[in-house]
């Protein structure tokens, strides 16, 4: 059954149920429950009703345990400068399912997102598919990218991989930020599953550290007709802490955007602006004397210049509240190789000005999460840096891997055999309240981290309903 389509203002719309954005909202919540096609067939039915959308946008598929959204709003910034019209899918929203579609760094609006989920809603509904939200949110992402008519799309996959509703693509660049897993026998799996994504005359890069795992990459590159780019070998020069923190995931950037444009673009010699990244003809001989002078009253931005001036953290995963009192710091890490960089990242902070109070509010419902390292990690920490920590339970939000019953009790506990001052709280809200009361309003730190859902609940603690 092929969906009804009807014409209006120049563009095709499936006909059906017109629902409102909460109404929108409340489908989406409920299909998360509906098992994903791991044969791709329903997102690939999905994708022939609307012409193939997947086939028409250059993709950028951006995998990894870890670093993902950061590199691609890296990337994105990077491709901007150098005047392209970019795409950004990224995963998992904090506060509203618009947080996953931004277009040169707007997010998509409530009626153009409500627009383009009834057309992909009704179109499987009437081909009889119960996709899930997964699926569903891809199929939007690409149309909106179509509608807005980007030069290239940057698509956050996970460590999914083969199953992926994105894996239908035929990606351009695929880029893994880092693999690393709370059970190291899982990486082989992990990497062999990205790997999948790579496709014929895809180019393949890499921010991970491990030469084992980069050799396979590149093997694997070659087996299925990719292209390997050379790995990350130095971290991008970003201000005090971020370097430590993200230069590693802005130097992959670098490298995707440096690929994308020079080896892709200028390939099929599309015009940009070569602000940093693309690669100038060379000249014969000598400049003239009007060249010269031209270079010297209008130099040419370094990259290393561009980072310096570059917003390195990123709202809803990675955010520092200055003006907060006492200063604020969310994270959403949630696995012990995200646990261990924000640790690192309160250290830093710590070095630059010294804290006088630190707490952190964990609330992590991580399934997987090896308790035993976490509390290693946590000791480490504590022996080195002062500071208690606070435990509470959240609600998770539709479409993460999380287990809303986390005994916060024992969990406490734990800690506090570590010799760890920590305590428990009822709610998000007590956590917080005491949190604020335990530090110095001037000079304090209070980490809010463990996941998504924990971030979450302190902007609605805020009264903030969007980002």
């Amino acid at each position: 059954m092929k969906p009804v389509v009807r014409q209006q203002s120049n563009k095709a719309v499936v006909g059906g149920k017109q629902r409102s954005y909460n109404e929108v909202i409340e489908y989406f919540d409920s299909a998360w429950s509906r098992k994903i096609d791991t044969t791709l067939q329903t997102i690939k039915r999905l994708d022939q009703a609307f012409s193939n959308v997947s086939t028409k946008i250059n993709t950028i598929l951006v995998a990894g345990t870890n670093g993902r959204s950061l590199t691609i709003n890296f990337t994105a910034q990077l491709l901007r400068a150098e005047g392209l019209n970019v795409g950004a899918l990224y995963a998992p929203h904090v506060l509203t399912y618009n947080e996953r579609f931004a277009t040169n760094g707007e997010l998509i609006s409530n009626k153009v997102f409500t627009d383009i989920a009834n057309e992909v809603i009704n179109a499987a509904e009437q081909l009889e598919l119960q996709a899930n939200t997964h699926e569903l949110l891809t199929i939007m992402a690409l149309l909106y990218f179509k509608q807005e008519n980007v030069d290239v799309a940057l698509i956050e996959v996970g460590k999914e991989g083969s199953i992926h509703p994105a894996n239908i693509c035929h990606p351009k660049v695929v880029a893994i930020t880092r693999l690393s897993s709370d059970d190291e026998t899982k990486v082989p799996q992990i990497m062999d599953d990205l790997l999948n994504l790579v496709k014929k005359d895809t180019y393949l890069v890499s921010a991970d550290q491990s030469k084992l795992n980069l050799q396979k990459m590149q093997d694997a590159a070659s087996v299925r007709g990719g292209n390997w780019a050379m790995p990350i070998r130095k971290l991008a020069q970003l201000n005090y802490p971020f370097e430590q923190l993200h230069g590693r995931c802005a130097a992959l950037a670098e490298r995707i955007s440096h690929t994308y444009i020079n080896s892709i673009l200028n390939r099929d010699s599309l015009v940009i602006s070569g602000k940093f990244i693309t690669k100038q003809p060379g000249q014969r001989g000598r400049p003239t004397r009007e060249t010269t002078r031209d270079r010297e009253r209008n130099p040419k931005p370094t990259i290393d210049q561009y980072w310096k001036e570059t917003y390195s953290t990123l709202p809803g995963r990675f955010e520092i509240l200055e003006k907060e009192k006492p200063t604020i710091l969310l994270d959403t890490a949630s696995n012990l190789d995200a646990f261990e960089n924000i640790l690192l990242g309160i250290r830093l902070l710590h070095y630059e000005r010294a804290l006088k109070g630190l707490t952190l509010v964990i609330g992590c419902n991580n399934p997987s999460l090896n308790m035993p390292e976490f509390l290693k990690l946590l000791r480490y920490f504590f022996k080195k840096t002062s500071g208690q920590v606070i435990v509470c339970a959240v609600d998770p939000i539709p479409g993460l891997d999380e287990n809303p019953a986390w005994d916060v009790e024992k969990v406490t506990n734990d800690i506090k055999s570590m010799k760890i001052k920590a305590r428990s709280a009822g709610s998000f809200k007590e956590a917080f309240e005491a949190a604020q009361k335990s530090v110095d309003e001037r000079h304090g730190l209070v980490v809010v981290t463990g996941s998504s859902s924990i971030v979450a609940e302190y902007w609605k603690e805020k009264g903030i309903k969007k980002l």
